[in-house]
């Protein structure tokens, strides 16, 4: 018993100082990705003006991805801190799921040892696989979707203490990593759904199993309720899917090169563990680990991450010293010692640990130092851009210094300007001067990844609610995007201003009013 306490306050006491971390210094460093970063606190700024994902803004990403840096926001009121905030609080929230699902299943080193590397997937500021040098909080929601999955797939490991009461906690834990993932960004919450029907084949767990099914199934019910966006979500998937769901097999093979250390290790344990016990489930199980790990990799933004390989090469390891003889006793094939499996895991897990450790000491310290520059709007003095190994690249260097004149130029106009439109890849203006912004438009504009030139948002419903454009002569998009947009913006929008960085457009009243029927 004091083994499992000990364990449970290590993985406590490790998650609160990661979250302490996060959150204290009440700033976003970043050195990478800085517009996808934009994209979040674009769409905290949106939820402080009553716009709900999905209803009031087009996103393929799932409404908890602008939820959680709100939350962070609500509690500070500053942008730079709503994102490192936000994940503070996310890791608070997974410490009882984490804590339920590890310590009933493995043994406290491992379950220290696997706790601690999930946490810091969690805390770590960077994409998984960059460099400790390039911290950003861009595309945080890979982390929760991963570690969510992860847990699920430490349930496959029954709990060593079965009863009713515990299965009311497995469920319950179940429902929480379903629903944030599903809410987080469907890709996992779909694998995670799959993994708990392959996991109905365990006569032991299939109770609690039915039961977070069935319990997560009312609870998205109940959430429409208030949301009111899932059709309206489901549309943005589809048409993500119909831009970028295909990969073709040269892509698939990038991943499984930058991964084969990991997925050789996993072999590895995987051939140990069927070698043992022989059995069918074992073998779906490991293809699972791989196979699902490889097709949501494929999908996502980072060539090192299938974390499934981690928590099944732990959950391998903890079933095969299960298995090991006691008192001279036959329960399986000849392994490894059980202390043996324990130590191999812990040295998979090390690497990782480490790497991220680091990369969340970096962005306090640089945090704590209001280190590097920021994006020079009044309400960002918070979120700061630290120049990378190298120095900034010349085109990204443009571009923070577009945002600067772009600011420049609204504050500077004979009207407040609200209603502001971006033809780029994200709008830094609405949240960082403070104005409204508008409605029925989209969080990002990434192209070929969730726009091109057959799918895209009719310009008559993308343009319905803006009053102003701002049309980048240095962008991410902004050339496709004129080419598909510019005809409408010829017609329906004015030339007020021209500068070297930027074109302002604005709604030609008269000509609207003739058109109105």
């Amino acid at each position: 018993m004091w083994r499992r306490l000990s364990a449970e306050g290590a993985l406590m006491l490790v998650a609160l100082v990661c979250a302490a971390m996060l959150a204290l210094p009440g700033r976003t460093i970043n050195a990478a990705f800085i517009n996808d970063v934009l994209i979040f606190i674009d769409g905290v700024h949106r939820i402080t003006f009553g716009q709900v994902p999905n209803r009031d803004f087009h996103t393929a990403l799932g409404p908890l991805v602008f939820y959680i840096p709100a939350g962070g926001y609500l509690l500070t009121g500053n942008f730079g801190a709503a994102i490192p905030v936000g994940m503070a609080i996310v890791i608070v929230a997974f410490l009882p799921a984490m804590i339920r699902i590890l310590l009933s299943r493995f043994s406290p080193l491992l379950a220290v040892a696997l706790g601690i590397f999930l946490i810091l997937i969690l805390a770590a500021p960077i994409n998984l696989g960059s460099s400790i040098r390039y911290p950003s909080f861009a595309m945080f929601y890979n982390r929760i979707g991963w570690v969510a999955l992860g847990l699920l797939v430490a349930t496959y490991l029954a709990p060593q203490s079965p009863n009713r009461r515990n299965d009311i906690a497995d469920a319950l834990a179940a429902v929480f990593l379903l629903l944030v993932s599903f809410y987080t960004k469907a890709t996992y919450g779909l694998a995670g759904a799959g993994f708990l029907i392959f996991m109905l084949s365990d006569r032991q767990q299939r109770r609690w199993i039915m039961a977070a099914l069935l319990l997560t199934g009312a609870a998205m019910i109940a959430i429409e309720f208030f949301w009111r966006g899932t059709v309206e979500h489901v549309e943005d998937l589809r048409a993500a899917a119909r831009v970028s769901g295909g990969h073709d097999l040269p892509s698939v093979l990038k991943n499984v090169r930058e991964n084969l250390s990991d997925l050789t290790v996993f072999a590895a344990f995987a051939s140990l563990a069927i070698w043992q016990s022989r059995s069918l489930r074992d073998l779906v199980f490991c293809g699972f680990c791989m196979g699902a790990g490889l097709a949501i990799i494929n999908q996502n933004a980072h060539s090192w991450g299938i974390i499934t390989l981690y928590c099944g090469a732990a959950v391998l390891a903890q079933k095969s010293a299960w298995l090991q003889p006691v008192n001279g006793g036959r329960a399986g094939r000849q392994a490894l010692p059980a202390g043996v499996l324990s130590l191999l895991t812990t040295l998979f897990l090390s690497p990782p640990i480490v790497h991220h450790t680091a990369a969340l000491i970096l962005h306090a310290s640089l945090a704590v130092d209001k280190a590097g520059q920021s994006l020079g709007l009044p309400h960002f003095d918070d979120v700061r851009e630290v120049d990378p190994p190298g120095g900034e690249p010349d085109f990204i260097r443009r571009y923070l210094d577009d945002i600067v004149t772009g600011g420049a130029l609204l504050q500077a106009l004979p009207v407040p300007p609200e209603r502001v439109f971006v033809l780029d890849f994200v709008n830094p203006f609405s949240a960082g001067l403070g104005i409204r912004p508008p409605t029925g438009d989209a969080a990002w504009f990434h192209w070929n990844r969730n726009i091109n030139e057959k799918v895209y948002i009719q310009p008559e419903v993308l343009f319905a609610d803006v009053k102003i454009v701002m049309v980048p002569k240095t962008g991410i998009n902004s050339l496709p995007l004129q080419e598909l947009y510019g005809p409408f913006l010829s017609a329906r929008f004015e030339v007020v201003q021209k500068t070297p960085e930027w074109t302002i457009y604005q709604w030609r009243q008269g000509k609207a009013q003739s058109e109105v029927p």
